[in-house]
């Protein structure tokens, strides 16, 4: 048995804190974005001097030198201090999101790796284990995510790999991502903070309704060979298409414990741009909320949010996204301003607690306050007590 089981097992056999006794009927996270799978627009000075956009061309352009700053970063970018604090403002759940790598090689080959087969980081596993034993210290609940498949899923820096997605079209990619599913419900199966498994964070748009569905099938399946409804939820991400594209799908009884995952973002079309902060928060407090009417009357299934933010300039992710970049908030005055974004939290929230639960994106940017849950609870923008 490696040291890295060893932690897991040990997690297991420790007390679990009082808060992880039931499980939670009401989630309220954070996502832990950033941290194992690289975003350049949230930690930008990882990036600086390089040409790379994403966490496979950082690891193929830094080569030898990628694992001494990455594991740096893995120690600093989240503490143990930081459950601790979400924990203290009342937070009771983090999503974290993994790379496709998260248990090294081997993995699918991908031409971006270039001569090295084998280009990631290694050691991400250990530090999952450890984020899995702070979070049962403090009474934190964890949805793992897979936020990264072989060949990319999406085109985003997020999904690994800008400007491919290819994760759809061979079967070894789809597979890999499957086998990995698999690992991590072995793996954390007896973690007292594990509350499940997410199997594909946004799947693009264009990605065939039925491709998604006869994977998600295939994921829960390996989910379950490890975890039964009673441990584990199966979650599973819109693909960004309408939620009536899956009525009917993994429902109860034959599937068990299933979560519909939905994200709702306000600054990345033309329409929204163009909205005063006023038809922002008409479209959270009223138009959103109708919307959860139609997914919990129709779909029946439980549903959360898990991506939302106080994010409304485009400009701060324009790494992959074009301008113009005007927006709601340009102009105002500092005191203006902080109105508008408590404002425009308050009317989320009160949209998505109507929901199984939501998570924030996320806890931690190096410059972007509005996309930082710390930064948002201490400015005032969110409140300071969940």
């Amino acid at each position: 048995m490696t040291a890295a089981h060893t932690s897991v097992q040990i997690a297991a056999q420790a007390a679990p804190h009082p808060a992880l006794s039931a499980r939670p009927k009401h989630l309220r996270g954070v996502n832990l974005g950033g941290w194992l799978v690289l975003e350049k627009w949230m930690a930008p000075s990882l990036f600086e001097g390089l040409e790379a956009t994403d966490e496979t061309t950082w690891c193929a352009e830094l080569g030898e030198k990628a694992p001494e700053r990455l594991r740096a970063h893995w120690n600093s970018f989240i503490t143990r201090e930081d459950f601790a604090w979400l924990a203290g403002v009342g937070v009771n759940a983090v999503r974290i999101p993994v790379g496709h790598w998260i248990f090294g090689p081997p993995y699918p080959y991908h031409g971006k790796y270039g001569r090295n087969p084998h280009p990631f980081v290694t050691g991400g596993i250990e530090v999952l284990d450890r984020a899995f034993e702070w979070a049962a210290e403090f009474g934190l609940w964890v949805l793992v995510d897979l936020h990264a498949a072989p060949g990319c899923q999406n085109g985003f820096d997020n999904g690994g790999i800008m400007g491919v997605v290819e994760w759809h079209t061979k079967e070894e990619y789809i597979a890999h991502a499957v086998h990995v599913l698999g690992r991590l419900a072995e793996r954390y199966k007896n973690a007292p903070a594990l509350y499940g498994i997410e199997l594909l964070n946004e799947p693009r748009w264009d990605v065939p309704t039925e491709i998604l569905k006869d994977f998600s099938l295939r994921g829960y399946a390996a989910v379950r060979a490890h975890c039964g409804p009673e441990r584990a939820a199966v979650v599973f991400h819109d693909g960004f298409r309408s939620h009536r594209e899956y009525l009917g799908f993994l429902q109860p009884p034959e599937h068990g414990n299933v979560v519909f995952d939905i994200h709702r973002y306000q600054c990345f079309n033309r329409e929204d741009l163009d909205m005063d902060i006023h038809g922002h928060l008409r479209k959270s407090g009223v138009e959103l909320a109708e919307e959860e009417r139609e997914i919990r009357a129709e779909l029946k299934l439980p549903a959360i949010v898990g991506e939302w933010s106080l994010g409304l300039n485009l400009q701060v992710v324009s790494l992959w996204a074009e301008g113009p970049y005007d927006h709601a908030l340009t102009g105002m005055e500092d005191f203006e301003r902080d109105l508008s974004y408590r404002a425009y939290a308050a009317a989320q929230l009160l949209t998505y607690e109507r929901y199984h639960g939501w998570f924030f994106w996320s806890y931690r940017t190096e410059t972007t306050p509005e996309w930082c849950f710390r930064e948002c609870v201490e400015r005032g923008w969110l409140p300071a007590k969940f």
